[in-house]
């Protein structure tokens, strides 16, 4: 199952939803409906469904968390060295610029603890220990704003398509005026 933030549930958050799961199985005894039980617990019918067919075959056991999916790539202690090694920032790694991509992050991952992430894996590991995507506070050192109010008033006209034609179409495509 995925979930919204990527990369799984935190401790604290399986423990709450397998208390719920372990109501659910208190409600079963009872022999309550399933529809009933979503109901008052704030959940989707199809899931009680499930619980109570793993409750059926494996009683409240079966309800049980089995834990993370797999243990981490990198240790806390290796994620404290990793955020030393973000705090440095990128031009101490060899980049001529202050932007850290998630590319550049996984490349320092390759060299500092010889682990391989994929770009998708380093986003969910980021967001799993409170980074998220950041828009500069200042404007970048480098720009110039001459050059892009010239380019805007010269080449993005030549870019960008016309909004409207100047004679009436057709929305048919096989139409000789749609060309």
């Amino acid at each position: 199952m995925r979930y919204a933030q990527g990369g799984g549930l935190a401790d604290e958050r399986r423990e709450f939803r397998e208390g719920i799961r372990q109501v659910a199985a208190e409600r079963f005894a009872l022999g309550e409906p399933s529809s009933v039980i979503a109901k008052d617990l704030r959940v989707s019918v199809r899931s009680v469904q499930r619980w109570r067919k793993s409750w059926t075959k494996g009683g409240p056991r079966a309800l049980r968390s089995s834990g993370s999916a797999s243990p981490p790539r990198l240790s806390e202690a290796q994620f404290a060295q990793l955020e030393a090694e973000l705090v440095k920032g990128p031009v101490a790694h060899g980049w001529p610029d202050q932007r850290w991509t998630l590319t550049r992050v996984k490349t320092v991952i390759g060299r500092r603890f010889h682990k391989s992430y994929t770009i998708q894996g380093v986003r969910k590991l980021l967001i799993r220990h409170g980074f998220s995507c950041q828009i500069p506070a200042r404007r970048a050192l480098e720009r110039d704003d001459e050059a892009i109010t010239g380019w805007v008033k010269e080449t993005w006209p030549l870019v960008e398509a016309p909004r409207r034609r100047s004679t009436p179409g057709s929305s048919s495509r096989t139409s000789p005026a749609s060309r």
